[in-house]
């Protein structure tokens, strides 16, 4: 199988887009702040198409996945370790660049804490094993029941990060320090890298996209796809279902772990509202808006109703504004807004095209 890059005139589409949004917003601070933040909970959207799109189960715990991602980063980058820098283990960690000392924000002194890079990765790995036991037992359920289950554990994760003491309680965990990815680049929401924190986090999502967009394209795609039509079918003719729908789960919520880490290091800081069952009913939302198996769709979707809720645009009628954009797009274009607009422009493409072949015949 040849992998699947991505098309031309979408990246082209993005790149101008996004070169003039960015330079536009250049002298406006809190509108990159804002598209930057809502490319990342895209990137959480699109994951969670690989679950609903493609293998046809509806996930309600995927705002629990982000704020796992972003809790896991937070309390590994600011818990001091001072207290055991004596022990040999944490000098070897030290020495591994595992642990870093940085200065305090809060008060003199310098913190021992884990590395960004180190915490990120912990998050990726603590959430994707935490998605394997929870996916397990709950993917053998269907439709509203794997909804309910995956609700539950999203309403245990609110509890748990709104009422420990560790975890900031309802005020979160501030002082997350930025991740320096090197060549100039970092994860921060100062000003002076906005923008170049702006291109990272679409960096991020056409990563996402091409990386979803390979696995579809895959074996494990095809399955997936068989599964969404006929699970039982699918189950007759060898596919471990089982097995199939557990990996796609469990990519989908390290991506929203990935999402998650990121925005709370660009934000410096996390509160327990990320891990609220209307988060992750929005990112179903979102998902059916875009067009389910839509990619393209779910990530531009995503992003622009993400934005325009930051941006306080609806008021206090943001839910409902929201919802009614939803039923108006799911009742006129059920495969996504974008599929339609595509297929004209296609047709409109071909029409011309015929008509200037016609005339070279003619002639």
């Amino acid at each position: 199988m040849k992998p699947r890059w991505l098309h031309p005139l979408p990246v082209v589409v993005a790149t101008v887009i996004g070169f003039q949004l960015a330079t536009a917003a250049a002298g406006k601070s809190y509108y990159l702040t804002q598209m930057t933040m809502a490319v990342y909970y895209a990137v959480v959207a699109v994951g969670l198409s690989l679950v609903m799109g493609y293998a046809g189960q509806i996930s309600l715990g995927h705002g629990a996945f982000f704020a796992m991602g972003g809790y896991i980063s937070a309390l590994l980058t600011t818990h001091d370790l001072a207290a055991w820098k004596t022990a040999g283990w944490v000098r070897w960690l030290e020495g591994m660049g595992v642990l870093v000392v940085r200065p305090n924000l809060y008060e003199v002194g310098d913190l021992l804490t884990v590395a960004p890079w180190a915490a990120f990765g912990a998050a990726l790995a603590v959430t994707g094993g935490v998605a394997v036991v929870i996916g397990f037992p709950s993917l053998r359920l269907k439709g509203l029941y794997l909804a309910m289950a995956t609700l539950g554990f999203g309403l245990i994760v609110y509890r748990i990060v709104l009422g420990n003491r560790l975890l900031g309680a309802a005020d979160g965990i501030t002082g997350v320090p930025e991740w320096s990815l090197g060549f100039g680049l970092s994860v921060s929401g100062r000003s002076g890298v906005r923008v170049s924190n702006y291109y990272l986090a679409w960096a991020l999502a056409l990563g996402v996209v091409v990386l979803l967009q390979n696995i579809v394209g895959s074996r494990v795609g095809r399955a997936l796809r068989a599964i969404h039509d006929r699970e039982t079918a699918a189950n007759a003719m060898g596919v471990n279902t089982a097995r199939v729908k557990l990996q796609a789960f469990v990519v989908s919520a390290v991506l929203a772990a990935a999402a998650g880490s990121f925005l709370t290091h660009y934000n410096q800081g996390i509160g327990p509202s990320e891990a609220s069952a209307l988060k992750s009913v929005r990112y179903v939302a979102l998902v059916a808006a875009g067009g389910m198996a839509n990619l393209w769709g779910t990530l531009l979707v995503s992003t622009a109703l993400n934005f325009l809720s930051l941006r306080g645009y609806f008021g206090t009628y943001d839910h409902a504004v929201f919802g009614v954009l939803l039923i108006v797009i799911i009742t006129l274009a059920p495969e996504g807004p974008l599929r339609p607009l595509g297929e004209a422009m296609r047709r409109a493409w071909r029409s011309v095209s015929g008509g200037k072949e016609a005339g070279r015949g003619a002639a």
